[in-house]
């Protein structure tokens, strides 16, 4: 026994806040139709000032739903979404759990050969896509049928006066219309007002159950290759909960989100699909982080609850500042997905007197684990302590099995309700990362006080965290190495201020070519997410190996660290 077994952090938690949640009974369906009867006529969601309530946001999941199920959809199938933040999106992803179906999101701006990779692996048979990249999904050789495949402009959820001023056609809301409808390309297209344009669901028709899958999250997780994350009802209602325990002070119905987390991310999804909805909140969507727009919402809108990473905290802060915008309604934020720096903590502390604290997760943790308490036992520069029915263990790297002394570093082991079920068909993968006994591997090397507060020092994979996005090398470095002047690449991720990593490479060229770290750099972008395109890259005559012959990044990174700082 070892004494985490006694959960030293429970002395920690703020006031109010309980050791255990009760164990989820009921899907996310359940959760969202609960919010939605007690909240009727609160304001649900707001894009760009128009507002839908949450008896409006029930209707159109209804809609939706039954949309779905004239196309076939049904218990089990897969619904892949690859939208930006936008009331569709919220729609899309309750209207396919509404059928029991399992819902993949996948980023919107990922090249074709990145979603290509994904769609092959998880088969849906329907898509729901922003209009912007319809084309490119239409033309995977995949089971989605041209009526399967639902094309969704995002600017239809303007305001009426701002499509107006974008001239854009106003769509129809009565009569019957036809199902498709024509595109300049002469290609035929479902459009998503369309899939609208029917009764609502039945009542009696067949709801999931709280074990049943709910999301397929892909991941680049422990190992580097990318895979979808096997995430249940129970999961996700789980993970909302803890959430909802963890905050102390939220106010039923009358708390603002702000949405500047991708909602295709495992973090934006639970704080803002699942936590968000679940406590009748109001959630205002923004297609991405923009300073000019997340200020300008402020007059409206003031918000409340703002999860998000430490580039924004900080560019906000300092933004606000000089333009004199007024953030004190901010009481709760909460930074996840990289280091926190305690500098920014004071600054963003000191612009909006409400509270900044650092938690931790991964995707196979749906995503959050660990938190600071929301109060004054919070500690900036850890990751806080383990969520209520979370449970740790620090455990020896090279065995598993084998727990570490107290107080020495070892790698974090996480167990509770919101540990995933597995990787999609990937037994091998799954028996890796999720050991008997429920308990996951996280892949951080850690350290605990005694009193339980988490410190992430190092990490045994290899993944590369840039902007809150996971990176995996291999990915970067299959494609450097299809450059036809490549023979050898190593990707690792070099340190930068504020807690994050740039994508760095060292390169090994053909006999005869000639170096060119522009030209190398725009032959990635052609083939991989901006993101993940190297920001710097240098040319070494060979690379370290072991004896097997394996890349060593680590001495990689070491090279590159010193020529950085050469």
């Amino acid at each position: 026994m070892t004494r985490y077994d006694q959960k030293p952090w429970l002395t920690s938690y703020a006031e109010g806040v309980p050791h255990e949640i009760e164990t989820p009974t009921e899907s996310l369906v359940d959760m969202m139709d609960a919010s939605i009867k007690q909240f009727r006529k609160h304001v649900a969601l707001e894009f760009f000032g128009a507002e839908t309530s949450y008896a409006e946001l029930g209707d159109q999941i209804a809609r939706a739903a039954e949309g779905l199920r004239r196309l076939g959809v049904k218990k089990g199938d897969r619904v892949a979404l690859v939208l930006p933040n936008c009331p569709q999106h919220v729609v899309a992803f309750y209207a396919a759990l509404r059928l029991g179906a399992i819902v993949i999101e996948h980023n919107p701006l990922y090249t074709a050969r990145e979603l290509r990779h994904q769609f092959e692996d998880h088969g849906a048979k329907v898509a729901i896509v922003w209009d912007k990249v319809y084309d490119t999904v239409a033309d995977f050789p995949s089971d989605i049928r041209q009526d399967r495949l639902i094309s969704v402009d995002m600017t239809d959820a303007f305001p009426l006066a701002k499509r107006l001023a974008l001239r854009l056609p106003i769509p129809a809301v009565k009569k019957k219309r036809a199902l498709l409808t024509e595109k300049p390309a002469a290609r035929r297209v479902f459009a998503w007002d369309k899939l609208l344009g029917t009764r609502r669901i039945s009542a009696r028709h067949p709801r999931p159950s709280v074990d049943d899958i709910a999301l397929l999250q892909y991941t680049s997780g422990t190992t580097g290759t990318p895979k979808g994350a096997i995430l249940t009802h129970s999961n996700l209602r789980a993970n909302a909960a803890q959430g909802r325990a963890w905050v102390p002070g939220l106010r039923l119905g009358k708390e603002a989100f702000y949405g500047v987390l991708p909602l295709f991310h495992a973090y934006g999804m639970t704080l803002c699909l699942t936590f968000a909805m679940s406590i009748g909140a109001r959630l205002v969507l923004f297609p991405k982080f923009d300073i000019d727009l997340v200020l300008g919402a402020v007059k409206h809108t003031p918000p409340t609850f703002l999860p998000a990473v430490p580039p924004i905290y900080e560019a906000l802060a300092r933004a606000s500042e000089r333009r004199g915008v007024d953030l004190s309604s901010l009481r709760f934020a909460i930074s996840g997905a990289m280091s926190l720096p305690v500098a920014t903590v004071e600054r963003w502390e000191e612009q909006t007197g409400g509270l900044l604290v650092e938690g931790y997760g991964m995707t196979e943790s749906s995503p959050v684990a660990l938190g600071n308490p929301i109060g004054p036992t919070r500690r900036p520069g850890t990751v806080g302590v383990p969520f209520p029915s979370t449970e740790i263990r620090v455990v020896d790297p090279a065995d598993p099995f084998v727990d570490r002394p107290d107080g020495e570093p070892g790698e974090l082991l996480i167990r509770g309700p919101q540990v995933f079920r597995g990787y999609w068909r990937r037994a091998t993968e799954t028996a890796a990362t999720l050991l008997p006994g429920g308990w996951l591997r996280t892949g951080d090397i850690v350290t605990v006080t005694p009193d339980g507060f988490v410190t992430v020092i190092d990490r045994i994979k290899e993944i590369i965290i840039t902007g809150g996005f996971n990176v995996s090398p291999s990915e970067v470095e299959d494609t450097l190495l299809a450059h036809p002047d490549v023979e050898g690449a190593a990707v690792v991720g070099l340190p930068r201020d504020g807690g994050d990593e740039e994508v760095c490479a060292a390169v090994v060229l053909h006999s005869g070519s000639t170096f060119n770290s522009d030209a190398l750099r725009d032959f990635c972008r052609s083939h991989l997410t901006a993101y993940k395109v190297p920001r710097r890259i240098i040319e070494v005559d060979e690379l370290p190996r072991s004896l097997i012959g394996k890349v060593l990044r680590r001495d990689v990174r070491d090279t590159m660290l010193r020529h950085k700082n050469g």
